[in-house]
């Protein structure tokens, strides 16, 4: 009894309990709506749910295959739903957008169905919604309970999707702002938001795990983006889920510097070297010294001793003492001396046979100057058409059409007036910048709709912006391609002045759209109570990284310029169409430069501005050459003659005969541009402003030589006047075959570079200086014959049919000569002055040696411009402002196969997809691209292919009884899905099928239904085979990140190149990557390798030419080759010192000087080995006060003069690359050449060669005449 008393609470508590699990369990059963009933008030065209709550209601047949499409995982045992056919087609309906981009990851989008179909048709309605506001029977707002577990889940397998059309994330178009300011929450409230144009009543979300109140949270399972789904769909690409990717890729570190005691490596490595020379030099100075306090004697004591066979005093020289070589060398200088003497004997004798030969042949070389082509294309100046780029280019041009044409503003305010918007809806004040105030961006439009109306001429013909601009949707839509702010406004003054609100408050305008267009650019409307469109009137959307500039991360509100692109289609071969473009151009360049507004600082370019600017430079910069020329040639002029007296000034002057020279130098010049003309070989700039620097440098000294040493020398006895000038040439005439035949030789090798403009250079220089060598031993020599004979007849210059009354003229040294021979050359070779020079010089090489790598590369496009140039302020601008780099493509040539399933795992970067495929490993560099410059996931064509194809999505109809293509936005019941709603079907079409439905996709404009059509973002992206049989050619597109200086896009193109060559081997087809910049920069990765080779190979082809012109002497042209090498080292040094980096037209300046360099050091050399003074300082001594006077007085000066005036240039590039170098030419080679070469010479040059010491004593003997040992 005590027992059942004990019992009886129980059983009545278990009652209790289980009437209220009954209780819980019937309203769990109920409905809050069923059925679809009146239109709603607030989103037209979209319906109010009926007030329900009764019980499920079974779903009619007709709609269990809907159920199953939409909610596969929701089979509810009897198909008892709060929901009927109507709301599961209007589901379907709003869900497109979400379908075609989330369902490339298929976790995330099966979580966001089981959020809306749990919303829409769950039996357990009641469990987790509150209908809070009825009206009649309908519901018109509702709460709805969300487990912030589900909703974590939901947001976490959904926020790395990629949206590949757009280069952004999936939740940047869904989310209502940027993916970077998206979170679980506010993503869902924006779903559920009236603003967004798809939910007809507000819904309101309330995030919790735990109970509230009498309603328990929708937490239904959910499935991470690295599972598969029950239904067999794998797991979520790493591209779409970053938690299948592993840990995220590190860059290798930056290799460290080079240091040695925390300093640069190098230098501290030079400066022990140095202080180890200087040691060992100042110790070998003073013992030598020493030894020869004790004793001097000299090198030559055995020649000058009488004793001796071999001393010139002596008459029992042997030639079995002298060694082959020596006699070799002899031999072949004897043979030189005769040629050149008869030759130049023959000139004097016959002057007229001689001048009217050169002129024929000058005026039959020049012809070719009538076929002459300037190219001043920069792709043809600066890479070879056999370079990589240049071949990439011309399959990317060949297969896609070439890059287009831009014209851009860069668009700045003086007006400083920041301003806050407060939300009307709540938010934090976001802080705009003066340029986006609504005054400035009316007028900012006006001035580009007054852009869009310039009218050009061609041909006589009218030409528009909508001739020539990109209209991607064209023949549909025929708009032009504006990259502008603006086209958030559909570039409409009306649409900027839009606003809702009302007498008291303004609910949105401007700002809010702004603000929404630019986190999500490609959303068809906005989701504030305006629903603008945010695409542009051309059907694409407006980037804010492209429009937008002067910003800070993502905060675009507070950019400081706004960028205007209009694109413009580039044209391959067809040059009417170019020739439109061009003038249209021309004509925005000539209504931008008369533009004005104050409140507006506008910096603008177009496709044509470097090319017109570097021409215009060309023209204003000509007064300038102009003027170096003409100093340099009235020096010449004036500095060939001797005047001896005032009387004879006018007899004694050689303007006539320096006119000549100079005459000659042009002539070889046009000489060899009219050869190379003859061949087809276009001119470039360069040629034109070098070369005949060049050959007046290497000409005029040769001049100076041939005049100065016939001033000097004395007839011998009953010798005629062309037996002197003949002996004379054959003195100095070896030496100006060996410079100039040294030069010709370097140049014509220097023509095996890579660059063009070098290789054109080369060629054009070593034929110019090997004319300019024959027709001063021709022409000139005629020439300086008939002037000698005028100055004997005392016939006045230029006018030489007046003749004075004789007088004997007086001979004498002149002033440079004297100085040389008395004042400099002793000094410079005195006991304590050489070791000081070779110190000093020694230490120059030094420092040079260890700054060379510190040499900048490249090429800034500034330095290209005028001073006075509009494109230098857009060069400004655009590395202060601009956020973007230029476009790169990654391109699959022809030959994969995109039907099987192996060629599609290949390239694409969704679920199933190859973890190393290209769009996986273009995306994997994009999140390391401060090392990779890679900015942002590729758009891929083949994943948005198969978004688009899939049976769930509305995009992919054909009409049934045609088969033709059916846009989404078509209402037609003949319209069919592409392809079945089964397993199979929601597979990713292979075979036939692939390519069946792929050209509908690249001719499907987005629109409001479908936001997959692939006209407008892939039509040019992919090559189909004739009939489309398969896929050719294609191209996936990025960005580079912000590139401002020339590392930056040599760094960018390096790196990309190394990602396009791991895709490549990934593959195994050939995958290569293209930017427009490409080929300019190219050249830059392997110039440094180029520049030491083209200087190696001239500097040996000099050393080779100097052994064999030097009479076999191996020593000899050493000294020469180590001068010149020290020169172009220092060369490095200077560049170092004054900011000159290294690129195609400093590395033609370079390969210059070296042929410059040999005028300076050969010379001397080759009169120290001829020389038979008694020891190496007498012989520099008396090689350097011959030699040095004209060397100095032909090259230096004639040069110097003609220098400075380029510093007065307008054109940086002529400062910078003319100025600055060719000053560094002139004052190291005549540093080197008239300081320490002499002084090196007197250390260790070559020793006296005997046969020729005994042949000039034999060719001299007996005359009293003072030789010239040359």
């Amino acid at each position: 009894m005590g027992t059942l008393r004990r019992a009886i609470p129980c059983v009545l508590f278990a009652l209790v309990l289980l009437s209220e699990v009954h209780v819980w369990l019937a309203e769990a059963q109920h409905c809050v709506w069923y059925g679809e009933c009146g239109d709603s008030v607030i989103v037209p065209g979209k319906k109010y749910n009926c007030n329900y709550t009764g019980a499920p209601v079974p779903l009619p047949a007709e709609g269990h295959d809907l159920l199953m499409e939409l909610c596969p995982g929701y089979y509810y045992g009897n198909q008892s739903m709060c929901c009927d056919v109507n709301q599961l087609n209007t589901l379907k309906g709003s869900l497109q957008l979400p379908l075609q981009f989330l369902s490339r990851c298929p976790a995330c989008f099966s979580n966001l169905m089981n959020l809306f179909c749990e919303l829409t048709c769950s039996p357990h309605q009641s469990q987790f919604m509150n209908a809070t506001k009825i009206t009649d029977k309908n519901v018109e707002e509702v709460q709805y309970y969300i487990g912030e577990t589900f909703t974590n889940a939901m947001y976490n397998a959904c926020k790395d999707v990629q949206a590949p059309s757009s280069n952004v994330k999936a939740l940047s178009l869904l989310c209502g702002k940027s993916a970077s300011k998206c979170n679980a929450t506010n993503w869902i409230e924006y779903m559920f938001d009236i603003n967004n144009g798809q939910t007809p009543f507000p819904i309101i979300p309330i995030f919790s795990d735990a109970p509230v109140s009498v309603f328990t949270p929708m937490n239904n399972k959910t499935f991470v983006c690295t599972e598969g789904l029950d239904d067999g769909s794998g797991p979520c690409s790493c591209q779409d889920c970053a938690a299948a990717c592993g840990p995220k890729p590190v860059p290798p570190p930056l290799p460290p510097p080079w240091l040695i005691f925390g300093m640069d490596a190098m230098i501290v490595i030079m400066w022990i070297s140095y202080s180890a020379f200087l040691l060992i030099f100042v110790a070998a100075v003073l013992g030598a010294w020493c030894h020869r306090r004790r004793a001097v004697v000299s090198e030559y004591a055995p020649i000058l001793d009488s004793n001796n066979p071999l001393s010139l005093n002596s008459d029992k020289s042997k030639q079995d003492a002298v060694s082959c070589c020596e006699t070799l060398g002899e031999r072949f200088e004897n043979f030189l001396r005769g040629v050149f003497s008869s030759w130049g004997s023959f000139c004097v004798r016959y002057p007229s046979v001689v001048i009217l030969g050169s002129l024929i042949l000058v005026v039959a070389s020049s012809g070719g100057l009538f076929y002459m082509r300037i190219t001043t294309d920069p792709v043809e100046l600066w890479s070879s058409p056999a370079s990589q780029a240049r071949q990439e280019k011309s399959y990317f041009d060949s297969h896609f059409g070439p890059f287009f044409r831009t014209a851009q503003l860069i668009i700045t305010t003086p007006v400083d007036e920041p301003f806050l918007y407060t939300p009307y809806f709540g938010g934090p004040d976001v802080p705009f910048k003066s340029i986006l105030a609504k005054d400035i961006l009316h007028q900012v439009l006006d001035l580009q709709l007054d852009i869009e109306k310039i009218v050009a001429s061609y041909d006589g013909k009218n030409v528009t912006l909508k001739d020539v601009c990109l209209a991607p949707l064209a023949p549909y839509n025929d708009n032009c391609t504006i990259l502008s702010v603006l086209n958030y406004f559909q570039n409409s003054h009306a649409m900027l002045d839009h606003q809702a609100g009302d007498v008291f408050f303004v609910y949105a305008d401007f700002h809010s759209h702004f603000l929404y267009c630019v986190s999500a650019p490609a959303s068809l409307n906005d989701t504030t109570v305006l629903h603008d469109p945010c695409l542009g009137t051309f059907g694409g959307p407006v980037f804010p990284w492209l429009a937008l500039g002067g910003y800070d991360e993502t905060n675009y509100n507070n950019a400081t310029s706004l960028v205007i692109t209009f694109p413009l289609n580039n044209f391959l071969n067809n040059g009417t169409n170019k020739g439109k473009a061009l003038a249209w151009e021309k004509e925005f360049i000539r209504f931008m430069k008369n533009y004005t507004n104050p409140n507006l600082t506008i910096a603008f370019s177009s496709e044509r501005s470097i090319e017109d600017e570097i021409n215009r430079q060309s023209n204003s910069d000509l007064g300038t050459v102009v003027i170096s020329y003409v100093i340099m040639f009235v020096y010449i002029s004036l500095a060939l003659g001797h005047i001896s007296s005032c009387r004879r000034l006018l007899v004694d002057s050689k303007i006539s005969l320096g006119v000549a020279g100079i005459f000659i130098v042009l002539s070889s010049v046009a000489s060899s541009l009219g050869i190379f003309c003859y061949l087809g070989i276009p001119l470039t700039l360069i040629v034109i402003e070098v070369i005949p620097f060049l050959v007046l440098a290497v000409g005029v000294d040769n001049i100076f030589i041939i005049v100065q040493t016939l001033k000097r020398d004395e007839r011998m006895p009953n010798e005629e006047l062309h037996d002197q000038i003949g002996r004379v040439l054959g003195d100095v005439a070896p030496s100006i075959f060996l410079s100039a035949f040294s030069e010709t030789v370097a140049f014509f090798l220097g023509a095996l570079s890579n660059m063009p403009a070098v290789r054109t250079f080369s060629l054009f220089a070593g034929l110019a200086v090997f004319i300019d060598f024959l027709l001063q031993i021709s022409c000139f020599v005629s020439l300086l014959g008939l002037d000698a004979k005028r100055q004997e007849g005392n016939r006045l210059d230029v006018l030489c049919c007046v003749k004075l009354a004789d007088s004997e003229e007086l001979k004498r040294d002149s002033f440079l000569f004297s100085f040389f021979k008395k004042v400099y050359a002793p000094f410079v070779l005195k006991e304590w002055v050489r070791p000081i020079i070779v110190a000093v010089f020694v230490g120059m090489l030094s420092f040079s040696i260890a700054v060379v790598h510190k040499v900048d590369v490249g090429l800034d496009q500034k330095l290209s411009m005028p001073d006075d140039s509009y494109v230098l302020d857009y060069f400004k601008n655009l590395s202060m402002y601009l956020h973007t780099g230029p476009p790169v493509y990654f391109v699959v040539e022809d030959g994969l196969n995109y039907s099987s399933r192996e060629g599609q795992n290949a390239v694409c970067g969704g679920v199933g997809c190859n973890n190393d495929s290209l769009v996986q490993q273009v995306f994997t560099a994009s999140l390391i691209s401060n090392y990779t410059n890679v900015a942002y996931t590729p758009s891929s064509w083949i994943d948005d292919y198969f978004d688009w194809v899939k049976p769930q999505s509305t995009c992919c109809r054909y009409y049934n009884d045609s088969g033709a293509f059916c846009n989404a936005s078509v209402v037609n019941p003949a319209c069919v899905h592409c392809r079945p709603m089964t397993a199979s079907g929601k597979q990713r079409p292979e075979g036939e099928d692939f390519m069946h439905f792929l050209p509908m996709f690249l001719s499907d404009n987005p629109n409001v239904k479908c936001g997959k059509g692939g006209h407008a973002a892939y039509s040019t992206a992919v090559n189909l085979y004739p009939n489309h049989t398969g896929v050719g050619a294609n191209y996936f597109m990025t960005y580079h990140s912000i590139l401002k200086e020339s590392p930056d896009f040599i760094y960018a193109m390096k790196m990309a190149r190394e990602l396009a060559e791991n895709i490549t081997q990934s593959l195994n087809h050939k995958v290569f990557v293209y930017s427009v910049f490409y080929v300019f920069y190219e050249q830059y990765l392997t110039i440094a390798h180029d520049t030491a080779l083209n200087l190696c190979v001239s500097l040996g082809s000099i050393f080779v030419v100097s052994t064999i012109l030097l009479g076999f002497e191996l020593w000899s042209a050493v000294m020469v080759s180590i001068t010149i090498a020290m020169i172009l080292v220092n060369m490095f040094g200077v560049m170092w010192l004054w900011s000159i980096s290294l690129n195609a037209v400093s590395l033609v300046n370079l390969v210059m000087s070296c042929g410059i360099s040999v005028e300076f050091c050969s010379h001397i050399v080759r009169a120290f080995s001829i020389s038979v003074k008694k020891s190496r300082v007498e012989r520099a001594e008396e090689a350097l006060a011959h030699m040095g006077s004209s060397v100095f007085s032909g090259i230096t000066l004639t040069k110097f003069g003609g220098i400075v005036v380029l510093a007065f240039s307008k054109s940086k590039i002529f400062q910078v690359f003319y100025f600055r170098m060719y000053l560094a030419i002139v004052l190291l080679g005549a540093a080197h050449g008239l300081i320490f070469l002499p002084v090196l010479l007197s250390y260790i040059g070559p020793s006296a060669n005997r046969a020729k010491v005994m042949a000039s004593n034999r060719r001299l003997h007996g005359t009293e005449r003072q030789r010239l040992n040359f």
